[in-house]
């Protein structure tokens, strides 16, 4: 049997063992609860969920003066705060440097990830076990903690460089690196830890050197806890607003803390822009619930591939 053969044969039986395991997992939610009250209970949970959302999509089609009457049903429907919005907010100029920023710390933290993972897991060597340790003991350590050292160090060598740092969108993505890269490391350890380490021995004896059995074998396998790994360093630089009100100039201003200065300059005075609050508010979330719905299954798959061996 080639190599080829016997790597189909271990996926196919890892997807059967997978549809195993979650089938035995409903029949023990099922036997937890009677149906009908897990369906009462799921609908309770949507409902619940479901109003903010409601409520902001409807607020956005809504006249600010009949948000600030409390209307939750608009009087009157308008999509006149979304079209205003791009031009009170800076909406389109935050979007465009967050999808750099974000896009760009999700895949240089999944590329350097798998190679680092790779490394931790298949090759024993001195230290190896404190830097698996370490990769926990950084996601212990709060970003407030460490928000004035590395402006420091940045201002510090941008100085001796001649370089500026702080301002910059590479600036930003180096900070965001930080942070990503320690998580996404520790989910592709655990993912790699659950792949069988014979397809690995039986792309050796096919001559292939250390890098191909990372580009042709553990890379295929591993696209569910890259995805896990770019969604979640993506969400990092997008959401954040403590670090890139800090490392970011008007220029380079990231979308979340457009939203926060927008926010905040509505405060006091007349009736507040309520609806073009909620409409960028909408407009930000698009991406971030495009890519849930895009890579949803890889994303369940990646989470949970890793918990059982």
């Amino acid at each position: 049997m080639s190599s080829t053969t016997r790597l189909v044969t271990q996926q196919t039986i890892r997807r059967a063992a997978r549809r195993t395991e979650r089938q035995s997992a409903h029949d023990e939610v099922t036997r937890l609860l009677p149906p009908w009250i897990l369906a009462i209970v799921l609908i309770v949970l949507g409902l619940i969920a479901a109003m903010p959302l409601l409520y902001i999509g409807l607020a956005s089609l809504n006249s600010d003066l009949g948000v600030a009457r409390g209307e939750f049903w608009p009087s009157t429907f308008t999509l006149d705060n979304y079209v205003n919005v791009w031009t009170s907010v800076g909406l389109a100029s935050g979007i465009a440097n967050s999808l750099i920023v974000a896009g760009s710390v999700a895949v240089l933290s999944s590329v350097i990830a798998i190679g680092t993972a790779y490394v931790l897991v298949r090759f024993p060597f001195r230290g190896r076990l404190a830097a698996l340790r370490s990769l926990v003991g950084f996601q212990s350590i709060p970003g407030t903690l460490l928000l004035l050292p590395i402006f420091v160090l940045f201002a510090s060598i941008g100085s001796v460089i001649g370089v500026q740092i702080i301002g910059t969108l590479w600036g930003l993505i180096l900070t965001y690196l930080t942070f990503a890269l320690p998580f996404s490391t520790w989910i592709m350890v655990t993912y790699l830890r659950g792949l069988p380490i014979s397809l690995e021995e039986a792309a050796r004896i096919d001559g292939a050197s250390h890098f191909g059995v990372l580009w042709r074998i553990i890379l295929p396998l591993s696209w569910p806890g890259l995805i896990v790994s770019t969604f979640f360093a993506f969400l990092l630089g997008w959401n954040d607003v403590m670090f890139a009100s800090v490392m970011t100039t008007p220029d380079t201003r990231t979308v979340a803390v457009a939203l926060q200065i927008f926010g905040a300059a509505q405060e006091g005075g007349g009736v507040p822009l309520y609806g073009q609050m909620m409409a960028s508010s909408l407009i930000c979330a698009v991406p971030v619930v495009l890519l849930f719905l895009i890579f949803q299954r890889h994303l369940v798959s990646g989470l949970t591939s890793g918990s059982v061996k």
